[in-house]
């Protein structure tokens, strides 16, 4: 069978796109992507072609963008060419040069699949006037291989084991199923031209490493390893459809989702095994790494106030419970504290309760604790963020106080206000966090029981 009834097989068998819908072909001018533009001709679709010039290599850039051009007016299509500057990309985003490439090209695939970009166009006898469909890449075999050892040796899981897909959103790899080899043969059979990129025979590059190094020097062991790891491609993209569906299952049992907070029961999460790869999945959504699953796992033996942060989340251990809250989590700034509580966790604060009887009743002085009558108290008690309107019974007066007026005696910094949290009972203030309590809840010489409220940064007291 020829590699042109096997790749519309290929099309047609994982039903890739429809054959009235219009395709971008992206095109450097290389043997792939000269085999895949020729053999979506040949083969009746409709397509344009886009070629990103980097400008990374003189002469030969240039001769590239010319070559893609006449390949496009031989072919009669049209074509789109864009000239990027780069180095100076990379250096502004302080980026591998990689990488900068990478965004470039594929933000501007993006504007020619929305149809924002065709002021690109550059030549060609017809012009497509409708929307693009799909990209097309000419990624193959070789490179799927190339791909998943490079994903083992950075220990992506078996996510990064099943390889380059061949549909993906709204890119397509129709050339999957080809080897370089069966591509090149196609070429020189048709007598087809192409321009070689210098830069694809520099080991210095991760990909030409592997390409030109590891892969050969594995073959001289085991020589059937291409077709080897090209098998087993396909059998990881059944294992993953496996292992998600049985994460999926563990997620449902354990994911208690209260507003932005996911909360999971400790023990459950212990009893389920394996547990340290059912905690990575969970967590790396919240942008936690690999890396980190060691030290979470430590938090189901610790101390309740105990936390990890990602940059978006935390987890921190509160008694029974593993949390994951946003960082800048609104939903959290009101807290309901029972009466068998013995710490909260607040704002990356701790608030310690302590039950206080007899000779234990005596008053403090320091700001950061707070001696309550417990005999005036209400429950539950309310831990929240102060608003506008919030009064007050500064401790030693009678009168009331709105605590925007105590804030400004105070001398607060408008950081330092818009950081308060308040202590309240039964709608009435109790403490206002750091700063004094209410007179109406002071003890006096007839006080038998007390509550003492402290709080503890744990930024300081209690980062593992």
């Amino acid at each position: 069978m020829s590699l042109l009834e096997r790749y519309t097989n290929f099309i047609n068998q994982h039903q890739l796109f429809q054959p009235s819908e219009n395709l971008l072909l992206a095109i450097s001018g290389g043997v792939d992507s000269v085999v895949l533009a020729w053999l979506t001709k040949k083969a009746g679709y409709h397509f344009g072609i886009a070629h990103c010039n980097f400008q990374l290599r003189g002469e030969e850039s240039k001769r590239d963008e010319a070559f893609v051009i006449s390949l496009a007016q031989e072919l009669n299509i049209p074509v789109y060419v864009k000239r990027f500057e780069t180095l100076n990309y990379a250096d502004e985003k302080g980026l591998s040069i990689q990488v900068a490439a990478r965004e470039l090209r594929y933000g501007w695939f993006k504007e020619l699949l929305e149809g924002k970009a065709f002021t690109d166009y550059r030549s060609a006898n017809t012009q497509i006037n409708t929307p693009f469909h799909y990209l097309i890449t000419a990624h193959h075999k070789d490179d799927n291989i190339e791909t998943v050892l490079m994903n083992f040796c950075k220990g992506t899981g078996i996510r990064g084991l099943k390889g380059i897909l061949n549909k993906q959103d709204n890119i397509i790899r129709p050339l999957l199923f080809a080897s370089k080899e069966e591509i090149l043969n196609c070429a020189q059979e048709n007598n087809l031209s192409w321009v070689e990129d210098s830069s694809n025979s520099e080991a210095k590059y991760t990909r030409n490493y592997f390409r030109k190094e590891v892969i050969p020097t594995i073959e001289k062991i085991f020589p059937g390893a291409r077709e080897n790891v090209a098998a087993s491609i396909e059998r990881y993209k059944d294992v993953e459809m496996l292992y998600n569906e049985a994460i999926q299952q563990h997620k449902k049992k354990l994911l208690e989702i209260k507003g932005q907070e996911i909360h999971i029961p400790v023990l459950k999460l212990q009893k389920s095994k394996p547990t340290r790869t059912i905690l990575y999945e969970i967590i790396k959504e919240y942008g936690f790494t690999s890396q980190q699953v060691a030290e979470v796992g430590k938090l189901l033996s610790s101390e309740t106030g105990k936390y990890i942060a990602s940059p978006t989340h935390r987890i921190i251990r509160n008694r029974a419970w593993l949390i994951i809250s946003p960082l800048n989590d609104k939903s959290s700034e009101f807290l309901v504290v029972e009466k068998e509580d013995n710490s909260i966790y607040f704002d990356l604060k701790l608030l310690r309760i302590k039950k206080l009887k007899g000779e234990e009743v005596r008053f403090s002085t320091d700001n950061s604790m707070a001696t309550i009558n417990a005999e005036a108290l209400q429950y539950p008690l309310i831990l929240r963020k102060w608003k506008a309107g919030d009064y007050f019974y500064p401790l030693g007066m009678r009168k009331k106080k709105k605590l925007s007026r105590f804030f400004i005696d105070q001398k607060l910094s408008l950081t330092e206000k818009e950081n308060v949290w308040v202590v309240e009972s039964h709608k009435k203030i109790v403490w206002v966090v750091g700063q004094r309590i209410d007179d109406r809840f002071k003890i006096t010489p007839t006080t038998k029981e007390a509550l003492q409220l402290s709080i503890a940064n744990l930024l300081t007291a209690y980062k593992t």
